[in-house]
Order: structure tokens, then C-alpha cells, then sequence
């Protein structure tokens, strides 16, 4: 995953773990800062590199509070839950959705 740096206005690669919910393709941490979210809220154009593709994207941060806990329930976040309490999830976790530009 590709984001272009909010202060050097250079590519920045990341390898993150990525889920594909309720028809959403989901980017989420544990709660606190992170360089990605800013570079996001200055430039929301982005790239997920799977295997030997690059599929550029645009995020929106995903903050419906009831959306974020239907995930953070899920069986699919439990290492999340491992790391943080829901609630904290819930309401700090970094999340973004990416639409894909063949979307």
C-alpha cells in the first residue's frame, strides 16, 4: 500500500494488513498515530500493491462509529481485540476505506 508523503510529497510504501468487509475494502491499526493517515488527509490517492498488481485508489476515512464496531466485533479483527479494548478500537483505531478506480 502506496501513500505519497504529506511533508515530502514522495511515495511511501507500506506493507499493512488489508480486509474486505460488508463490501468495503478495509486499511485499519491500533489506536494512535500514524504517518499513512496524514499522508491520506493531504492526498487521498493511494495505491494496493497485491502480488504483481498496483491498483490505484482513492481512501475516505471510515468514521461511522457503528460500521467501525460491527468490524472491530467481527471475527475477522480478533487480533485487534488482542491488542486494544473494543471500545478504544471503536472510537481512536486509524481506519480507511479504498474505492478502486475501476469502481
Amino acid at each position: 500500500f502506496s501513500t505519497i508523503g504529506a511533508k515530502s510529497g514522495k511515495p511511501s510504501r507500506i506493507e499493512i494488513w488489508a480486509w474486505w468487509f460488508e463490501d468495503r475494502y478495509l486499511i485499519t491499526g491500533t489506536p494512535g498515530p500514524r504517518h499513512w493517515m496524514a499522508n491520506i488527509a493531504k492526498n487521498p490517492e493511494v495505491v494496493v500493491h497485491v502480488r504483481d498488481l498496483d491498483l490505484p485508489g482513492r481512501a475516505t476515512v471510515v468514521d461511522d462509529r457503528e460500521f467501525r464496531r460491527r468490524f472491530f466485533e467481527s471475527r475477522e479483527s480478533a487480533w485487534y481485540k488482542s491488542q486494544a479494548e473494543l471500545d478504544a478500537l471503536v472510537e481512536t483505531a486509524p481506519m480507511i476505506e479504498i474505492a478502486f478506480e475501476s469502481e
